[in-house]
């Protein structure tokens, strides 16, 4: 009985519309950064922080509106409430970030601004972490539990592991001489790094997987 409550609580997590907002975030930062390079502003600062929001940080907006909707519909919480809930209130960490990097001189072009286009990319993966390590101590009851289920939780496991992977693969890359010198090449960047469709991937196929099993009982 608890096995079957586990996979039905899986296929209503709601991941699988998660993952489709990604693909929404992807498609406007490369339109964005298409149409900035063909009018001729290939490096303005302002084009960079709305071609790396829509690239890095699309999809968390429409993950804020879908946690909203959520909520307006009384909907059951649920982990993917939490991690759309967690990826929108960090949006606009990056671009404090960005802004004091320009203010201190920093070469946002160059390897010693490799951490700019992660924030962009994975701020709001840092918030969808801790928002679900938050969710998990709302229902249990200690942190010790919450620890438990969380380490226990595939999404939340993939979430950590984009986090810690994702700056080395930046840093590689601008070791070995790549530059976003246009708004497309920032914008690809953004998107390569951008790894937050792992997470909800992840979810979305234990949903499909959960439904699977559910129908067979």
């Amino acid at each position: 009985m608890e096995e079957a409550n586990s996979h039905e609580e899986a296929e209503k997590e709601g991941f699988g519309e998660l993952l489709r907002f990604t693909v929404a975030g992807f498609a406007l930062g490369l339109i964005a950064g298409a149409a900035l390079d063909f009018y001729g502003f290939q490096r303005s600062a302002l084009g960079q922080w709305l071609v790396r929001t829509l690239s890095g940080e699309g999809e968390s907006i429409f993950e804020g509106a879908f946690s909203i909707r959520q909520r307006f519909r009384n909907a059951k919480s649920s982990i993917s409430e939490a991690y759309g809930w967690g990826k929108f209130l960090f949006i606009p960490i990056p671009w404090f970030i960005d802004l004091g990097s320009r203010l201190l001189g920093i070469n946002v072009y160059g390897v010693e601004g490799f951490y700019i286009p992660y924030f962009y990319a994975l701020s709001d993966q840092i918030g969808a972490n801790i928002s679900g390590l938050i969710f998990f101590r709302k229902r249990e009851s200690s942190w010790l539990n919450a620890i438990k289920q969380y380490v226990k939780h595939p999404v939340m496991l993939a979430s950590l592991l984009v986090i810690l992977i994702a700056p080395i693969g930046l840093l590689v890359a601008r070791l070995y001489g790549f530059s976003p010198t246009t708004q497309t090449y920032t914008a690809l960047e953004t998107i390569a790094v951008n790894l937050c469709w792992v997470p909800p991937l992840v979810g979305y196929l234990r949903e499909r997987e959960g439904m699977k099993i559910t129908s067979k009982f």
